[in-house]
């Protein structure tokens, strides 16, 4: 164990001989002292893990030595002993960020339990984190071999995400790689499970299947309209691991009524899942029926979503709900400030739409910038990246002031991403689209073993070019390259976040429920 250097001060330090002896028993090293300037005159000269501190003695009192030492050494944790139960003293403490508040008579078990909670607390979560996680890894493998339906999938998705969190904020990630291991493991399985179900999802409707992303609005939000204003925030791109790290500074001030989830319809993109979510049909159907507003592979990705508004339009007059609506699509930073300075007409509102974009253009900058892919090597900083995000957003600020207000919000998006890995190689030709996750077009060259390919994309409601159109979808951390310069494109694009295939992450979204707490 690491010998740590703690300095105690209190007035009556010799009373405290059978603490000290106590805690230099268990491996600690006391530095005592009997008046606040004494420790100021340690802490000045010489290293210290741990301060305990009297809060009544003599002279310079123990506020006014926690004041001085906060100033000078703002990092250095203080435990404030004290007799005084007032509660002014006790705010004043907390608010000068003390580690621990303890009051007299203390007993050395309590002495210990309060340096170990502030010293050991690391490397004790990482320890049990481990442990815990080594007795569960045997009853993951054996949920691999037994899951048989999607909400199976889910929960085993979101333990995963669960171990995931938790080694990565641990101190030691020796069970990482094994856990890695794990997780391609189960995305193997899971693509096995949606190659032989999704066709029938698709044109089988009673039969039992996930809720997918044409069915998202009709099933979740628009039996919410009518009460109080209910606003629908998309955030591009947002994985439920991202979520997971995002809903503690959301519950500060929102009551989490249903934590659930969707599965993406494919391609896992944005032209096609959103497109399908807000027009409540498939994109299929969206060709055939609202032909206007469907864009094909031949026009950028940009282009590809400029009629969501009239989508939706036209999803809540098929549904006969007539309500006045609001879209937002905020781009810009600029664009967020303006829905947040104007909440009080969008309040006026039954129904408000606000899309995100900025987790999608982290991914694709992580991609084409070197410095975003050095602040994000891997899920743990990409999911820290999107929570700083977040916090200095104006999304922050809209659901603060919302929270405020008597209203429904719901938190979803289109798709998730992953990080690829593994190149295959495939052949199209020039009119074969860009996406590494997935290709639609003519004769397309690729091993039909190692992807999902669909020769005919009506059976699950895709439209089609020309008769000979045919999509093929990447699966578990795989991604297309071309057999031209094909090192190089390997190199450019291997652990960068893509979507558009079939993983866990992609397919299995969050839509997240809150309610005003008052």
């Amino acid at each position: 164990m690491q010998k740590y250097r703690i300095l105690w001060a209190d007035d009556e330090i010799d009373l405290l001989k059978p603490h000290i002896l106590f805690l230099e028993g268990k491996g600690y090293n006391i530095t005592p002292v009997n008046s606040g300037a004494d420790a100021l005159e340690e802490i000045d000269h010489q290293y210290f893990d741990l301060v305990f501190l009297d809060e009544h003695m003599p002279g310079m009192s123990g506020l006014e030595t926690l004041n001085y030492i906060k100033s000078t050494h703002p990092n250095l944790p203080v435990v404030m002993i004290t007799k005084n139960e007032e509660e002014a003293i006790m705010e004043e403490a907390i608010g000068s960020k003390i580690a621990d508040y303890l009051i007299k008579p203390v007993n050395p078990n309590q002495i210990l339990l309060s340096a170990k909670k502030i010293l050991d607390n690391k490397r004790l979560i990482s320890d049990k984190t481990n442990q815990s996680y080594q007795r569960e890894f045997r009853e993951l493998s054996m949920l691999l071999g037994d899951v048989d339906d999607h909400s199976g999938w889910a929960d085993l998705y979101k333990k995963l995400i669960y171990w995931d969190i938790e080694i990565a904020n641990s101190e030691d990630r020796s069970m990482q790689e094994v856990l890695t291991m794990q997780w391609v493991e189960a995305n193997r399985h899971f693509v096995d499970f949606v190659k032989e179900n999704y066709q029938r999802w698709i044109q089988e409707p009673n039969e039992p299947r996930p809720m997918l992303s044409h069915r998202v609005l009709q099933k979740k939000v628009f039996p919410q309209l009518g009460t109080v204003p209910v606003f629908l925030i998309v955030i591009d791109n947002l994985r439920y691991d991202q979520w997971e790290v995002l809903e503690p500074d959301i519950a500060e001030f929102f009551a989490i009524d249903e934590q659930d989830y969707y599965y993406s319809i494919l391609p896992t993109t944005t032209s096609y899942a959103r497109n399908a979510l807000f027009a409540g049909l498939l994109p299929l159907d969206i060709s055939k029926r609202d032909h206007e507003y469907w864009v094909g592979e031949d026009i950028d990705d940009e282009g590809r979503n400029n009629f969501e508004h009239e989508l939706l339009n036209r999803n809540l007059d098929r549904s006969g709900i007539h309500v006045k609506t609001t879209y937002r699509k905020i781009l810009q930073v600029n664009e967020g400030r303006q829905v947040t300075e104007h909440l009080s007409d969008l309040l006026q509102n039954p129904f408000n739409v606000l899309v995100y974009n900025f987790v999608d253009m982290l991914s694709h900058a992580r991609t084409d910038m070197r410095m975003i892919q050095e602040l994000a090597p891997d899920e743990r900083a990409y999911r820290s990246l999107t929570k700083s995000w977040f916090q200095h957003s104006s999304l922050y600020d809209t659901l603060k002031i919302l929270s405020e207000n008597n209203v429904k919000v719901m938190i979803t998006t289109d798709h998730g991403t992953i990080r690829v890995k593994n190149a295959i190689k495939i052949i199209g030709d020039r009119n074969t689209n860009t996406n590494l996750r997935y290709k639609q077009g003519k004769n397309l060259a690729v091993d039909t073993l190692q992807v999902f390919h669909v020769s005919r994309p009506e059976l699950i409601g895709l439209p089609k070019v020309n008769v000979s159109t045919s999509f093929a979808f990447t699966c578990s951390n795989d991604f297309f390259a071309y057999p031209n310069n094909f090192n190089q494109y390997v190199r450019h694009y291997k652990d960068t976040f893509q979507h558009g295939g079939i993983s866990m992450e992609e397919m299995i979204v969050p839509f997240i429920t809150l309610s005003s707490r008052g």
